[in-house]
């Protein structure tokens, strides 16, 4: 596989983690040091990442991760893509309409995510 198919690869992994409840250990995903600046909070560190992909996806949740612009430059990588995520929450569903910007490392196991940058673009709650 070439590098943009395993990077497009990583980004579909991740959304799938997230909807999956996140049932490993993220290591498939992300370097030991990967952090994460979202909405839910800053995470660093591969263990603080799980944790907070965790606590904040309690509901059944849908990610689609599209339109996925990736440039590499030898062993690292930047991917921005386009994010929906539906959260199916008992009161009603929440949409989030965002931006990734993700920066990627090539490891002796594969391409990871090094970090996650999540950008808010609208938001609809009770749709």
């Amino acid at each position: 596989m070439d590098d943009r198919a395993e990077l497009s690869d990583l980004v579909s992994r991740l959304g799938l983690w997230l909807d999956d409840k996140s049932p490993s250990d993220g290591r498939a995903v992300f370097t030991e040091d990967a952090e994460a600046h979202t909405l839910g909070g800053v995470a660093k560190g591969v263990e603080a990442l799980v944790a907070q992909a965790r606590r904040n996806h309690t509901v059944p949740t849908q990610h689609f991760i599209t339109n996925p612009l990736i440039d590499v430059a030898g062993d690292q990588a930047a991917i921005g893509a386009n994010l929906l995520v539906f959260f199916a929450r008992e009161d009603g569903l929440r949409l989030l309409g965002e931006r990734y910007e993700l920066r990627a490392v090539r490891t002796a196991d594969g391409w990871r995510v090094k970090r996650v940058e999540v950008r808010p673009i609208w938001e609809a709650v009770n749709v």
